[in-house]
């Protein structure tokens, strides 16, 4: 049977709304309404995961929306049992859409006899039957060479760049970008290119794993409004320690951007009650009822450059160009007010 005109679109449980989005922005794309595969994706009473897909898949180009964000195990199953169940279906391609691709800060041994769990779920991907990914902001470039298939890696700095223009504009002379570690520099150094502006760094040194020891500042941020830069906020100690940290150091005013949303535990308390003036994220992970409620927490929609990556995909066109303003700006075009 002929494969249909259109790409199709399908996604588990992990974050619904987004996927929504993203078809919406792909009908208003196409001229056409798109909308998501029907789909049954159920557990049993023992939490085992079943997937039934009603509609014909046949020599389609498939499309799974699902970040791998908590619970992490539940939806990377989903997203496995939903790549097995559409290549048994006869899917002519499959590509996996990660909006966060969880386990990502598991890529290297930190110590002896320790897993590199990012290579192993990417093993998993691959044999699940998923030729293709699409992601944003990987915690460590690298991972996409523990993939023998084609990643498409996107990021969130050009687009944040576009709204810190737009949110500062009367005082872009004043903004200053930083680094919440040594590790994200390039990240924050990018960001700090796109905008004009002066870059410093926090130096953290930990004792262990979700505790810092000691942090301190290099670079001047007296009078500056200070920009943390970062791929993901879990619990939201870090940042908000160098917030205070960036604070007592003389600067202006402090604001956070980071793509992923983590926030898990403590982390919307600590950030209502800490210097930040305001952190800024994506709709990458599904916000929670909590996350939506805080003041100083707001939300980008990332549904419009994964609309188009999908797109550009789809037609075999290039997705580096969605790197470049001029291409995104049309694409968000009244997204960050006048």
């Amino acid at each position: 049977m002929p494969s249909t005109p259109e790409p199709k679109l399908i996604a588990g449980n992990a974050n619904m709304p987004l996927a929504q989005a993203i078809t919406r922005r792909m009908s208003m794309h196409r001229g056409v309404t798109l909308g998501l595969v029907d789909t049954r994706v159920e557990r049993f009473n023992d939490g085992e995961i079943f997937v039934e897909v009603f509609e014909n898949v046949r020599g389609e180009d498939m499309f799974i929306i699902q970040p791998t964000s908590n619970p992490a195990n539940d939806n990377l199953m989903e997203l496995l049992i939903m790549s097995d169940a559409l290549k048994r279906s006869s899917a002519k391609r499959i590509t996996a859409v990660i909006p966060y691709f969880g386990y990502a800060r598991q890529d290297r041994r930190t110590k002896a006899r320790t897993p590199i769990s990012a290579k192993l779920v990417a093993n998993m991907i691959v044999e699940s039957g998923i030729e293709r990914v699409l992601t944003m902001d990987l915690h460590a470039a690298q991972i996409q060479g523990f993939f023998d298939i084609p990643v498409d890696n996107l990021y969130a700095s050009p687009v944040f760049a576009l709204d810190i223009q737009t949110q500062f504009r009367d005082f872009m002379e004043h903004v200053m970008v930083v680094s919440p570690d040594v590790g994200g520099v390039a990240r924050a150094r990018e960001l700090a290119k796109r905008i004009t502006a002066p870059l410093a760094i926090v130096d953290k040194r930990r004792e262990k794993v979700g505790e810092v020891a000691e942090m301190t500042v290099i670079g001047d941020v007296s009078d500056k409004i200070c920009i943390i830069v970062d791929d993901m906020c879990d619990t939201a100690g870090t940042m908000c320690k160098a917030a205070q940290l960036l604070m007592d150091n003389g600067a202006r005013e402090v604001h956070a951007y980071t793509t992923h949303g983590v926030l898990s535990g403590p982390a919307v308390e600590r950030i209502t009650g800490s210097v930040l003036k305001s952190m800024v994220i994506t709709d990458t992970i599904a916000a929670s009822d909590a996350v939506k409620a805080t003041p100083n927490i707001r939300i980008i929609p990332t549904a419009p450059v994964f609309a188009q990556a999908i797109l550009n995909i789809w037609n075999g066109t290039s997705v580096s160009s969605l790197f470049e303003t001029p291409t995104l700006e049309p694409i968000y075009e009244g997204q960050f007010g006048s």
